[in-house]
């Protein structure tokens, strides 16, 4: 959210996330607010390298440009300071000088030159070779040129280089020769003395510029490159493009306002698979650890500050390996030993519920799109007053109208709920029927225990969950606003109590703190409901197969507005791209003119051949990526590269497993009677380049099994002063077998088996030291390797 924001008036605001200029997520619109409430969360993995992390808070204009209030930019190197919690920055003013993104390719060297004469002069070589992600201008390429200065107290030598049109890519190639200092001899006279000493002072600027045409170029950025690193040695680096050190920087700055932001960022060095190898091995037999507080996995989470942050890792990690259910099923039963009431089973936030929280959000992902998207997107988009609290009710309400909106919602949405046990996954309902059977075992007497011990996730964690917040789990792409958000909360609500198993008896009515929510339940204390609940437990807890070879519904993966390019109906090529609405499902991939509209061109999964990056080289047009089908080459163009990655990722992952899949592909269009990559002549020749995912894999979920071993040693080594109390706590425990000594140091830890804690301790500490001798071997050779100016 945002407050006390400028011009003072109340005006309609938007935020937008860039990664250096390129605009990559935006919120939806705040109207008529000084301090808008947006509420929004974006995840996306990062598919390139940038320099700043910014947010731009927006002035929203119907007739006019959008106009820029303000922006927060944190540096690469700096979001590290501010993740895991949350921060208020000040907005800070606009400046067109240090919006800069992309770098350029140098290569720099200083010569030295005999005269005629005998004597010993110096000179500069600066060859810039080219440039790589530049930005857009006004969402076009643009027409970029360099000017190269050698900069000193005295003088200003300045060269420029050709413009190349409509390319954030330019390749330059050119090479300019300076004089650096003069032979004793030479007598022409000129505007520049340099001496010797002045090499010191002497540097190299490289400023990128767009070509305005008839308006004035705008600064893109630049580069300083001292002389006297050079000596007489050759330097070739990319080096990042910065901003100007003298942009308008104003020595007050007006109160823009200020921006709230939760931030949450992680880097990870990952090694070859095979530097894993132990601390793997460790992980994954965890669930046969007896017992299971002595595992890996367990004493991750006990030394994490958060368990969220071993959690996630851990719960991928394990998926990837399919060893998540016996895991959990060991975690559970050891959070079952500390349960005394059956109406409290896996009510907590434990190591086993917080497990099964993230497995639900990870496998159950397509599950709630074709299960709640639908209802969803009807109450969103066709919102009914369902307000029913007398406190809150507006002028001229129905509350009799507003009870009738929301059980016709409610109804529909549990309908939707305990009809979908068939397209439960059949990981989750392997996990329920542990959990049913664990909790069965702990409460021999209570018949309802091993029902409420599934209903306590299903509905409670994943369902409610998923009605309350639906642009978290991706079934809307923003936050709703706060009426149809008040409407998602008491269907929510609404939902949890029909789910929880009993709780519609009187004395569970009885307990509602709300009397209006109480009145409203009244109405639903039908058996039907009961034995819907019951039924729909049973199937999705039960170890047979849910997932049938044919869903009766395709399951709908992704959806937006992308640019595509003509499928041969004429011969304009550059510019005949059309933007249209694309839309992906587990049975074909179309496109349409507009949302909702009929497709005007279908192409099922099975005959998708690859699905590979183009080079922008080929249209002169950043984001592309090509879908290879039976017929020509469908080309489209994202609207950014987080987009583009993302949806070249769930096309590879719905088609991995499609027998014709190609092995080689063309990283270049064919145009002009030629492939621009291979400069083949046939059209229907076989790629030139392999595709980078030509072996099938798992279709749902797509997992990285090193970088998130990665991660989880970042953790242990963050954690390694906990990790090495705890192992002279099991020691002094296995030793003296008498009171603990200190146990502020390690109360907090469950030790049931000091030696077999210690054993296991003991070799991650071991596996842990290895990997940090890799890393540094890795850090060592990356940094003699590395050129000044070098990313």
């Amino acid at each position: 959210d945002a407050k006390h924001l400028v011009p003072n008036k109340m005006r309609d605001f938007f935020c937008t996330i860039n990664l250096d200029q390129e605009e990559v997520f935006r919120t939806q619109v705040v109207e008529k607010s000084l301090s808008p409430y947006f509420g929004e969360e974006f995840y996306f993995e990062i598919p390139r390298t940038f320099q700043w992390l910014s947010f731009y808070i927006y002035d929203k204009s119907v007739l006019q440009k959008d106009l820029r209030i303000g922006k927060v930019s944190i540096k690469k190197e700096d979001l590290c300071n501010y993740t895991g919690k949350e921060n208020w920055f000040m907005l800070q003013p606009f400046d067109s000088n240090s919006e800069v993104q992309g770098k350029v390719h140098l290569e720099l060297k200083l010569n030295e030159l005999i005269t005629d004469n005998g004597s010993v002069c110096q000179q500069l070589v600066v060859h810039i070779k080219e440039c790589h992600g530049l930005p857009l201008i006004n969402g076009q390429n643009c027409d970029p040129y360099a000017t190269v200065s050698l900069v000193g107290p005295s003088r200003n030598d300045q060269k420029k280089t050709k413009v190349k049109k409509k390319t954030s890519n330019p390749q330059f190639n050119e090479t300019f020769y300076f004089e650096v200092t003069r032979s004793s001899s030479y007598t022409k006279k000129s505007q520049f003395q340099v001496e010797e000493e002045d090499i010191e002072k002497l540097e190299v600027r490289v400023d990128l510029w767009n070509n305005g045409n008839l308006v004035q170029d705008i600064f893109l950025g630049e580069i300083k490159v001292p002389v006297k690193v050079l000596r007489n040695d050759s330097f070739q680096a990319w080096y990042l493009l910065q901003p100007r050190e003298n942009g308008n920087k104003s020595s007050k700055t007006d109160d823009l306002g200020s921006l709230r932001l939760y931030i949450c960022y992680t880097e990870d060095c990952v090694l070859p698979s095979e530097y894993y190898i132990s601390l793997r091995n460790l992980l994954l037999k965890s669930s046969e650890v007896q017992p299971i507080s002595a595992s890996a996995a367990y004493i991750l989470s006990e030394v994490c500050r958060d368990k969220y942050d071993a959690v996630l890792p851990l719960v991928r990690l394990l998926l990837h390996h399919h060893k998540l259910v016996p895991f959990v099923a060991a975690v559970a039963e050891l959070d079952l030993k500390d349960t005394q009431e059956a109406n409290t089973v896996f009510r907590g936030n434990s190591l086993a519920t917080r497990c099964v929280d993230e497995m639900m959000k990870i496998v159950g992902k397509h599950y709630l799109k074709v299960t709640l998207k639908p209802v969803i997107d009807e109450i969103c988009e066709s919102p009914k007053p369902c307000e029913i609290d007398p406190i809150k009710l507006r002028e001229g309400d129905n509350v009799e109208i507003n009870m009738e909106n929301l059980r016709y919602y409610v109804d529909k949405v549990f309908r939707e709920i305990v009809r979908s046990s068939i397209s439960c996954p059949t990981l989750m309902c392997d996990v329920f029927y542990s959990l049913r059977h664990l909790a069965a075992k702990r409460f021999p007497n209570d018949p309802h225990v091993q029902y409420s011990a599934v209903s306590s996730f299903v509905f409670l964690r994943f369902f409610a969950v998923a009605v309350v917040s639906p642009h978290t789990f991706h079934l809307r792409p923003h936050h709703p606003d706060a009426q149809i958000s008040r409407t998602l909360t008491l269907i929510s609500k609404a939902i949890q109590t029909l789910g929880s198993w009993g709780s519609l008896t009187k004395s569970k009515l009885s307990s509602f703190k709300e009397t209006f929510m109480c009145e409203f339940f009244k109405t639903f204390q039908e058996d039907k409901f009961t034995e819907s609940v019951k039924k729909f437990l049973d199937d999705v807890s039960s170890t047979e197969s849910r997932e049938p070879s044919g869903l009766s519904e395709p399951v709908h993966l992704k959806e937006g507005e992308m640019y595509k390019r003509a499928q041969g109906r004429t011969r304009i090529g550059k510019k005949n791209f059309k933007k249209r609405w694309f839309c992906l499902t587990s049975r074909e991939f179309t496109y349409h003119k507009q949302q909702d509209k009929e497709p005007i061109f279908t192409i099922p999964i099975k005959n998708i051949l690859a699905v590979e990056k183009l080079d922008e080289s080929s249209f002169n047009k950043k984001n592309m990526f090509q879908v290879l089908h039976g017929e020509k080459p469908l080309y489209i163009q994202a609207n950014n590269c987080v987009e583009a990655s993302e949806w070249i990722e769930a096309l590879c992952r719905v088609t991995r497993c499609n027998q014709k899949r190609l092995s080689f592909y063309h990283p270049s269009a064919f145009l002009n009677g030629n492939w621009l990559c291979c400069k083949a002549t046939i059209e229907n020749t076989v790629g030139c380049a392999r595709c980078t995912a030509d072996v099938p894999a798992d279709t749902q979920i797509e997992i990285d099994g090193d970088r998130e071993t990665e991660r989880i040693y970042s953790l242990f080594t963050i954690n390694m002063s906990k990790l090495q109390k705890l192992e002279e706590a099991c020691g002094s425990i296995a030793v003296y077998q008498g009171p603990r000594k200190e146990p502020d140091d390690y109360s907090n830890f469950t030790i049931e088996d000091s030696v077999a804690t210690f054993h296991t301790l003991k070799q991650i500490i071991d596996t842990v030291e290895k990997l940090n001798e890799s890393h540094e071997k890795y850090r060592k050779k990356r940094s003699s390797s590395a050129k000044y100016g070098s990313e």
